[in-house]
C-alpha cells in the first residue's frame, strides 16, 4: 500500500479521493487543510489562522488543543483502551457521578453512546419500552442527529432525501418562533400560549395514549437559535404530566456550557424525563454522547430488561476525555465565562444594527447565537429563504466564501449567520471576530430594499 503522501496538496487530494464528506455534493470541495488548533483558533498547512466562531461543529465548547485532555487520554489508554460495556472502568464511574451531579432534578443515570445521533435513538426506545407507546412529538425547525431514527425525529430539509424511507411515528409541529410567529401573534407570551395549544391538540387528534415522548431541543440551535417564550418548557412540561407523556430534552448542541448555564433547560427551571448529551461532554476530542434519565425511569428497569445496547457504550477512553473536560471546565469557571461574554456579544450585535440594514434579528442565550438577515426590517423578508437552492443561495454562497477569505470559520446557513465561540474566548477575541461578521454582513446589506 502507497503511503499516503505528507504533502499539503497530496493530503487534500487523497481525502478526496478515498473519502466521502457529509451534507455535500463531493464534486468541487475545497475543504481546509486543518494542522493545528489552540485556544479559540485554528491553522491550515498553509500557516493561515483562522478565528473559530461555532466552535467548529459547537463542540469544541474548551477550545482547541488543551493537552490535559490528551494525558487524561494517554493514561487511561496505557491501563487498558476498550472493555465490553458489561464492565465498568473507573472513568465510567467518574463520568456517570459527574453527570449525575450537574443534570437537573432526578436526572441520576446515563446510557453512554458514541454522539448524540445515537443518543437520541435510543432515549427513543427507552421512551417507547417505558412508556408502550410509539408516537414522538417534534417540532418542524429542529434537528435531532443523521440516523434514519434521530433525522425522522428532525424537521430540518436534510431528511427531505430520505423522506418516502423515513422511520414512522414521529409527528411535527410549529415553533413557538415569534420574530416569524406561524399565529401572527403580537408578543412572545402570545406566541408560546399558541404553541403550546398547537401540540396540544395535536397530541388529542393522534391520540393521548399514542404519544410516548415530546422531544425538544434544550435550546434551539442549528435552525437559526429560536428562542423559547416565557413559559413555553414549563407548559410543555404540564401537557406532558397530563397525557402521561415523556419529556425528551436534546442537549446535544446546547448542553455543558454553552447557553451560559450548565444545560439549556436550566434556562427555563424544568426537568425533563430523559436528557441526550453529546458534543461538549468531551469538547469533541473523542466521541462520547449519553441519554440521561431520571431515577424513576431508571428504577422501571430494575426489574425489566433495558433492550438497548452498543459496542462502545461507555468506552474508557472516552469517558476519561469527558472526566477531563469537565473539570477543566469547573476549575476555568467557563459556564460563567460563557453567560458573560454572551452578553457581550449581543452588545456587539446592538452596535451591528445601527451599520448594518439586513440585520432583522439577533437571538442568543449565553454562546449559542444567529443573526437572522432580512431585505426589509418591516416586512421581515428573508436575505434568503429557508432551504434556498440555485440563485437564491447566492447571497450564502458569497458570505460563506468571505467568512474564509477573513479567516474565520464559522456557519452561515440560508440568512443565518452563527455565534457560538468556545467558552474560554475574551472580549478582545469577540472583537477581532465581529468585525469579520460585519464585514461579511456588509454582503447582505447589498440585497436590502
Amino acid at each position: 500500500m502507497e503511503v499516503i503522501k505528507d504533502n499539503k496538496k497530496g493530503i487534500i487530494k487523497d481525502c478526496l479521493d478515498y473519502t466521502l464528506f457529509s451534507w455535500s455534493k463531493q464534486a468541487g470541495l475545497n475543504p481546509i487543510n486543518a494542522h493545528k488548533g489552540k485556544g479559540v483558533y485554528f491553522y491550515d498547512r498553509d500557516g493561515k489562522k483562522y478565528i473559530d466562531f461555532s466552535s467548529q461543529l459547537m463542540n469544541v465548547n474548551i477550545g482547541h488543543g488543551d493537552q490535559r485532555i490528551t494525558e487524561a487520554v494517554a493514561k487511561q489508554m496505557q491501563e487498558i483502551s476498550f472493555v465490553y460495556p458489561g464492565m465498568v472502568t473507573k472513568a465510567r464511574a467518574e463520568l456517570g457521578k459527574m453527570i449525575a451531579e450537574i443534570t437537573p432534578g432526578n436526572l441520576t443515570k446515563t446510557f453512554f453512546t458514541l454522539g448524540g445521533s445515537e443518543a437520541i435513538e435510543n432515549a427513543i426506545k427507552i421512551a417507547r419500552i417505558y412508556t408502550g407507546r410509539a408516537k414522538i412529538i417534534t417540532q418542524y425547525r429542529s434537528y435531532h442527529g443523521g440516523t434514519m431514527g434521530s433525522m425522522s425525529a428532525s424537521g430540518d430539509p436534510r431528511r427531505h432525501p430520505v423522506d418516502e424511507q423515513q422511520a414512522p411515528n414521529f409527528i411535527h409541529v410549529e415553533n413557538p418562533y415569534f420574530y416569524r410567529c406561524p399565529w401572527g401573534t403580537d408578543s412572545e407570551e402570545k406566541c408560546a400560549e399558541m404553541a403550546l395549544r398547537n401540540i396540544e391538540q395535536i397530541i388529542k387528534y393522534e391520540g393521548t395514549g399514542s404519544v410516548a415522548a415530546i422531544l425538544m431541543e434544550g435550546e434551539s440551535g442549528s435552525s437559526g437559535c429560536i428562542k423559547y417564550p416565557p413559559g413555553y418548557w414549563q407548559g410543555l412540561r404540564d401537557i406532558a404530566d397530563r397525557y402521561g407523556i415523556l419529556l425528551i430534552c436534546d442537549e446535544v448542541m446546547s448542553g455543558f456550557g454553552r447557553t451560559g448555564k450548565w444545560f439549556g433547560i436550566d434556562n427555563h427551571n424544568v426537568t425533563p424525563d430523559i436528557m441526550c448529551i453529546a458534543k461538549g461532554l468531551t469538547s469533541g476530542y473523542l466521541p462520547l454522547g449519553g441519554a440521561v434519565v431520571t431515577d424513576e425511569i431508571a428504577a422501571y428497569f430494575d426489574e425489566n430488561y433495558m433492550a438497548i445496547g452498543l459496542t462502545y457504550s461507555a468506552h474508557a477512553v472516552s469517558c476519561a476525555a469527558g472526566v477531563a473536560n469537565l473539570k477543566i471546565m469547573q476549575e476555568e469557571n467557563m459556564v460563567e465565562n460563557a453567560a458573560k461574554m454572551g452578553k457581550y456579544v449581543e452588545e456587539k450585535v446592538e452596535e451591528l444594527k445601527l451599520k448594518h440594514p439586513s440585520i432583522g434579528d439577533f437571538r442568543n442565550t449565553g454562546l449559542l447565537g444567529c443573526i437572522e438577515l432580512v431585505k426589509n426590517r418591516e416586512t421581515k423578508e428573508p436575505t434568503v429563504p429557508w432551504n434556498a437552492k440555485g440563485d437564491e443561495a447566492i447571497p450564502t454562497e458569497r458570505m460563506i466564501a468571505k467568512v474564509r477569505e477573513l479567516g474565520m470559520f464559522t456557519f452561515v446557513k440560508w440568512n443565518f449567520i452563527f455565534i457560538a465561540p468556545p467558552l474560554n474566548i475574551t472580549k478582545s477575541e469577540i472583537d477581532e471576530g465581529m468585525e469579520i461578521i460585519s464585514q461579511v454582513i456588509e454582503i447582505a446589506d447589498e440585497y436590502c430594499d
